[in-house]
């Protein structure tokens, strides 16, 4: 087993632009993308349904990296008045908007014969609905602006990869990935980049409380570190794609894994 990297400080990678980070609460990639975006020097915007972690998560940023590089919105990424409000809300607080990360997920597991018709409409309204409606409102201020500007979506492995149990998740999770690529195509004419992280096994709270010891322990046997990721590690490459970094990439979807082949 490979233990973790040292934690790598800030660059300015992202010095004076204003990001969106939807279910950017807690202690998951969402939250982990908030934090290393402003240590890189970017203003916040953060979202999540739950508004207790929302505005717990907002005041331990506000006070470690300061108020006026902070914000929280709360949004529920089904519904679209909600999704609009919150990038209109980029725009009052900053004047703009340069960067939106689509990071909001619902996931579980069942049994294809066992699965109902409501959790499969469940896992795919938020995992793929909602990452469309947030890609398809920071597009539209985007484009609008005609300054150019980064989109970043969450996507996973299980959208190339099969895995039992998985089959609303894996199937929202490669529409995330033909989403992206068919969006990239498309805002390109205007000067933006459109781009997908795909993790593996990223670990956080949340997952710990839905998934299984057996699972996690058969998953993380499956990294060829011998370890799940930390979720600053694909907040990393996040900050990469919504940096110049990358400015030549677009339609992209960056595996961030260790998994063998």
């Amino acid at each position: 087993m490979t233990d973790a990297p040292a934690y790598e400080p800030g660059h300015g990678l992202l010095k004076g632009r204003t990001a969106v980070i939807t279910a950017a609460a807690g202690a998951g990639i969402g939250g982990a993308t908030a934090r290393r975006f402003l240590e890189e020097g970017a203003r916040v915007l953060i979202s999540d349904a739950h508004v207790r972690r929302l505005k717990e998560s907002e005041q331990a940023l506000a006070e470690e990296f300061g108020a006026s590089s902070v914000a929280s919105l709360l949004c529920d990424v089904t519904d679209e008045t909600q999704v609009r409000a919150l990038f209109e809300e980029a725009v009052r607080l900053h004047g703009g908007l340069d960067i939106a990360v689509n990071n909001a997920g619902l996931g579980g597991t069942a049994d294809l014969v066992d699965m109902t018709d409501g959790q499969w409409s469940k896992v795919l309204d938020v995992t793929l609905n909602g990452t469309f409606r947030c890609t398809r409102a920071a597009l539209r201020v985007l484009k609008e602006q005609g300054r150019g500007g980064v989109v970043v979506n969450n996507a996973s492995v299980v959208g190339w990869r099969a895995q039992a149990g998985q089959a609303h998740y894996a199937a929202a999770k490669a529409g995330v990935m033909a989403l992206t690529r068919c969006a990239a195509v498309e805002a390109a004419a205007f000067g933006v980049r459109v781009n997908a992280v795909s993790p593996s096994l990223a670990m956080h709270p949340h997952l710990v409380k839905v998934t299984t010891p057996e699972l996690l322990e058969e998953l993380t046997a499956r990294e060829a570190f011998g370890r799940y990721a930390e979720p600053w590690e694909v907040a990393n490459v996040i900050v990469f794609l919504a940096s110049g970094y990358s400015s030549y990439m677009t339609g992209e979807v960056v595996s961030v894994s260790s998994q063998h082949a």
